[in-house]
């Protein structure tokens, strides 16, 4: 701790705040170009706070990501356990992800931007939000509500549909609300879904 740490009083709900300020300078200057210094100065708490809650930056930037992924899957799940027709699941599923990019887009746009690095760390498990699209389109299948196929491409392209409009939101090509797009989003993937 230096001693401008030293003098700073201890900040109440400390957490937050360090979060909100890593991802902020992660979107906007990269993992490896944030340090903890900047995070607690965004923060406006001590950098010792932020260590008080992880043991170092890629702790926190692995947690940040892990938190969303997490409530990705919950939320594909929960959208899918809903009453209805396919085509009102899927409509739930796309409501539910593109409110969640409009309500946190923090948290939204460094999910996006921070796969490729930070997926590989997430083992394959049935909550995961790739398994879970997986399974729920194996199921449609051995209920015979959509044609046989590969579930595994039908989740990737079913994905690919929110998640590339989603990278394209972030670098300005798609202008207002994300939820503006769930009715274009709800009826790609029922093509794609029910593709012969």
């Amino acid at each position: 701790m230096n001693v401008a740490d030293s003098k700073r009083p201890r900040a109440r709900n400390a957490r937050p705040k360090i979060e909100k300020a890593a991802l902020e300078l992660f979107i906007r200057e990269g993992v490896d170009a944030a340090t903890t210094r900047e995070i607690a100065d965004v923060a406006g708490v001590s950098e010792g706070a932020l260590y008080r809650h992880y043991k170092g930056k890629d702790e926190l930037a692995l947690a940040l990501f892990m938190d969303t992924h997490n409530r990705l899957g919950e939320m594909m799940a929960d959208a899918f356990l809903q009453s209805g027709n396919l085509e009102e699941k899927v409509r739930g599923a796309v409501t539910a992800y593109c409110a969640f990019a409009d309500e946190d887009w923090l948290s939204f746009s460094y999910h996006l931007v921070s796969l490729n690095r930070y997926l590989p760390h997430d083992t394959k498990r049935a909550d995961d939000p790739v398994s879970v699209v997986e399974t729920l389109i194996q199921q449609l299948m051995d209920a015979g509500e959509i044609p046989k196929g590969d579930p595994a491409i039908l989740a990737a392209m079913s994905l690919g549909v929110v998640m590339q409009s989603g990278l394209n939101k972030i670098y300005n090509r798609l202008p207002g609300p994300f939820s503006q797009h769930v009715g274009i989003f709800t009826q790609t993937i029922l093509a794609i879904l029910f593709q012969k």
